[in-house]
């Protein structure tokens, strides 16, 4: 079975959605309106709206972080997380939690980062050496 997951949230500005998802992230822009634009989100759809972003709290506990909460997220092969983990450094991004390991050999090991969109949306990558370990006990 195929599954593409699709989520749709709020921005406050679609020109500097467009320039974060779209130039910064790698994110493929798809249909979009005068009040909302789609992404191929590394293999899934985004469809960001014009509108009040959500609010957040750094409510979730993992490991020693707290981290925010709601947040959206995709897991990568860890070479691409690497990729992507440069090019955001490198663009000065402000990391919520920096790249770095957590878990570290345990089942569940995955390097991490956390960071906010223009409009305050929380981001959390994943990514995995083996995509066969991301739901090991």
């Amino acid at each position: 079975m195929r599954s593409v997951f699709h989520l749709a949230y709020n921005v406050s500005d679609l020109d500097q959605a467009r320039a974060f998802y779209g130039e910064l992230l790698g994110a493929k822009e798809g249909r979009s309106t005068e009040t909302w634009v789609d992404f191929d989100f590394f293999g899934h759809q985004i469809s960001l709206h014009l509108g009040t972003p959500f609010e957040t709290a750094d409510t979730g506990k993992v490991g020693d972080h707290m981290v925010p909460m709601p947040h959206l997220g995709v897991v990568l092969e860890l070479p691409q997380w690497r990729q992507l983990a440069d090019r955001l450094q490198m663009a000065d991004v402000a990391f919520v939690i920096p790249p770095s390991v957590r878990f570290q050999g345990e089942p569940g090991e995955q390097w991490t980062m956390f960071f906010r969109d223009p409009s305050g949306n929380p981001i959390e990558v994943k990514g995995f050496a083996d995509f066969d370990r991301i739901f090991a006990s």
